[in-house]
């Protein structure tokens, strides 16, 4: 899923009191929505520590229905997730169709109203969000497999505060794809001075000819650069939201870099899209292409062998860029009538044999440890660069406080793109609008 659509970012907090639902698609009338009972306590047929309970021990509620959320275009892994769930337990499973950049704001109205659905997949960086509207359940029945089987990177993306929420399906970062053609001895240049110079070599304005090009105004896509100064958003760990970390000498001295990429890319930050780069790439003239594994069978396709993948540069200061990365993941509803279901099928849909059908159908890479070193991934020439560089990735702070940092950031990097500003000035400013949105926010 495209950053572009992650930042579609909504701040709803739709809870201020109690709702009372007058109904539900799996409800009786008259029937109240409230966070499971079982959240807390297990049906009778379950045991009563069912964290420490196997599966084979755990069984769904009489009687259960499921709802899930999921993208339409990848629709064909629930179906047989559905099929198989139906043959395991004899549970129908609804298929809607709802994206995981919109299903933590649509969970948190829908959810108490009783009409949200039972398990959806949402992308980590929303998750502070639900937690603290009380619209998700933890995942305890199989917390601890969920641990085992999935990188540690993805586990600490869907927990918060220590407790594991999500089941983790699968990762995604950003990395450089290049036309062999056009990069010097056909690969891509392996440090920013090596960029540089082949920039001023290649580049032609007026015939859109441009060695690199990333969407230089977005946060997601720039922040590499400061990451791999060492700069922070929220703490060391992304959890502290009263620590904003813009503005320290890491990302002043990140932002001074930043700025100076202007003289190879001469274009306002506002000018340079999405559907530009692809075209620009795809037609020859773009070198190197910033973008994520959701273009790889849209530029193969468009340029058969020419195009080929590599890690970010190395920065001036000899360390990697390390560019925010995203972890999606299946979440259960706390306001479901099925929580045993719910958590079973969400278990299920997660597992190995899935992450390993989800990369097979759409190339999704993996968050199980397992898929992720099977040969199929490993031999693959795009997967196996992008799960490189997702080692090398920043997971986007997920503490609600971070819907500041994505109102603000494209104001503070296209004034140092377009303007030249001063960084320390520019830094400072940014974090200060930021504190003042989270200070309004509460």
């Amino acid at each position: 899923m495209k950053r572009s659509k992650w930042l579609t970012v909504t701040l709803v907090f739709a809870l201020a009191s109690v709702m009372s639902a007058c109904g539900s698609n799996k409800s009786d009338e008259g029937a109240s929505a409230s966070p499971s009972a079982s959240a807390a306590a297990p049906s009778e047929s379950a045991p009563a520590s069912t964290a420490a309970a196997s599966e084979d021990e755990v069984k769904p509620e009489e009687g259960a229905k499921l709802v899930v959320w999921y993208s339409a275009s990848e629709k064909a892994l629930i179906d047989e997730a559905a099929k198989a769930f139906k043959e395991k337990y004899g549970i129908d499973v609804e298929y809607q169709d709802v994206g995981p950049d919109k299903s933590i704001e649509k969970i948190i109205t829908d959810g108490p109203a009783g009409v949200g659905a039972d398990v959806f997949l949402a992308v980590h960086d929303r998750l502070g969000s639900a937690v603290q509207a009380g619209v998700v359940l933890p995942n305890d029945l199989h917390e601890e497999e969920s641990k085992a089987n999935n990188s540690q990177k993805a586990v600490d993306a869907w927990t918060i505060d220590g407790q594991l929420y999500g089941y983790p399906m699968s990762v995604e970062t950003t990395a450089v794809f290049y036309n062999k053609d056009l990069v010097p001895n056909g690969a891509a240049p392996k440090t920013w001075d090596e960029v540089i110079h082949f920039a001023k070599t290649y580049n032609d304005a007026n015939a859109k000819k441009y060695a690199y090009m990333w969407e230089v105004g977005n946060g997601y896509w720039s922040w590499g650069y400061f990451g791999g100064y060492g700069a922070y958003v929220f703490g060391k760990d992304g959890s502290d939201g009263s620590d904003i970390g813009l503005n320290k000498p890491e990302g002043v001295e990140a932002a001074k870099f930043f700025e100076s990429l202007h003289d190879i890319l001469p274009i306002k930050a506002a000018d340079i899209k999405a559907d530009i780069k692809t075209s620009l790439f795809t037609e020859g003239k773009l070198a190197m292409n910033v973008s994520g594994p959701w273009q790889t069978q849209e530029f193969i396709k468009a340029m058969g062998d020419k195009v080929g993948v590599a890690e970010y540069p190395t920065l001036p200061n000899g360390k990697p860029m390390m560019p925010f990365s995203g972890v999606k993941g299946f979440l259960v509803n706390a306001y479901t009538k099925y929580p045993i279901a719910a958590k079973l099928f969400a278990e299920l849909v997660s597992s190995e044999q899935f992450q390993q059908k989800n990369f097979e159908l759409f190339g999704s890479l993996p968050s199980n440890k397992n898929v992720a070193a099977s040969d199929k991934v490993t031999s693959d020439p795009f997967a196996s660069v992008f799960l490189k560089q997702f080692d090398n990735s920043t997971p986007m702070p997920k503490i609600a406080e971070m819907n500041a940092f994505w109102s603000t950031h494209e104001a503070a990097l296209s004034s140092l793109w377009n303007d030249q500003t001063d960084p320390q000035k520019t830094m400072d400013e940014w974090a200060k609008k930021m504190s003042d949105a989270i200070a309004s926010s509460k």
